[in-house]
């Protein structure tokens, strides 16, 4: 079978790839044990599947769970198949758990939720998304899975009261001003709480997501420092997180109308740029 893999994030705990298997062969292939827990959401064709000896159909309304050590052997009665893959590390799958590693077993439907969800995490990835972002998305993704799985370990950990809820948004909050280029697993570690719950949690006490809260955090630090002649662009970029100068350009001319130059000369000649300047979409 000819197997086409795309990856799009390949981090500590978190993997994401698009997968198309063409020319797939008749028949049943091997038995083989499952090498890692992962998230299979097909997307395009059927796949018969018997994991641990149970019989599985994966359709494009379903999202199949691969448990690492399972043993599972899969048909492809329709041809070619196409689905996006998400891996998680173990110690990421006990956070999103309650502290459990032990995935439940089980194949989840999907919602209108779930499949939009998907979709912007794949689209959002292809148009080459900064990585925090996601990793973000991945992580609501399979939040909102784990939560049809298992909806009580899912909820365990997540904070119970407004003013932990509170706290912890504002801890997040705090660890961004600090170093605005932490990615998101370390965020996760300096507050002491999963990405999965953290992202969840910010969005509701904020109304925004860690995403959007970090790139306008980052873009008012940008242009303070070009309100202040700061010329390496290049070197701002990397001290802000951005993934490179043309990253940090993009957001700063979506936001303001101009790029960072054409700001910083504004800004030193002491000009407010009149009707040149024109704030772009919301950052």
């Amino acid at each position: 079978m000819a197997v086409e893999r795309r990856v799009y994030l390949s981090s500590e705990t978190t993997h994401l790839a698009d997968v198309r298997c063409g020319a797939p062969q008749p028949g049943w292939t091997p038995v083989r044990p499952a090498t890692v827990f992962g998230l299979i959401l097909p997307r395009r064709g059927l796949v018969r599947a018997h994991v641990d000896g149970v019989a599985r159909l994966l359709d494009p309304a379903s999202v199949y769970v691969e448990r690492l050590g399972s043993e599972q052997r899969f048909a492809h009665p329709c041809g070619e198949d196409v689905y996006t893959e998400i891996v998680l590390s173990e110690p990421r799958v006990a956070a999103m758990l309650g502290g459990d590693p032990t995935v439940p077993e089980g194949l989840v439907y999907t919602t209108p939720e779930l499949a939009l969800s998907h979709r912007l995490l794949l689209s959002s990835a292809r148009a080459g998304a900064d990585p925090f972002e996601t990793a973000e998305r991945a992580a609501l993704l399979a939040g909102r899975v784990f939560e049809r799985l298992a909806p009580v370990r899912a909820a365990s950990g997540r904070p119970a009261s407004a003013a932990a809820r509170r706290r912890l948004a504002d801890g997040a909050r705090a660890a961004l001003a600090a170093d605005p280029g932490l990615g998101l697993e370390a965020l996760g570690r300096a507050v002491g709480c999963s990405p999965h719950h953290l992202s969840r949690v910010f969005t509701a006490v904020t109304g925004d997501t860690l995403t959007r809260y970090r790139t306008r955090l980052r873009l008012v630090r940008a242009l303070d420092r070009l309100s202040e002649g700061e010329r390496d662009l290049s070197l701002l970029a990397a001290e802000l997180g951005f993934s490179d100068q043309a990253h940090m350009t993009h957001v700063v001319r979506r936001a303001a109308g101009l790029p960072p130059g054409r700001l910083r000369e504004l800004f030193l000649c002491g000009q407010d740029g009149g009707d040149s300047v024109r704030p772009g979409p919301r950052a």
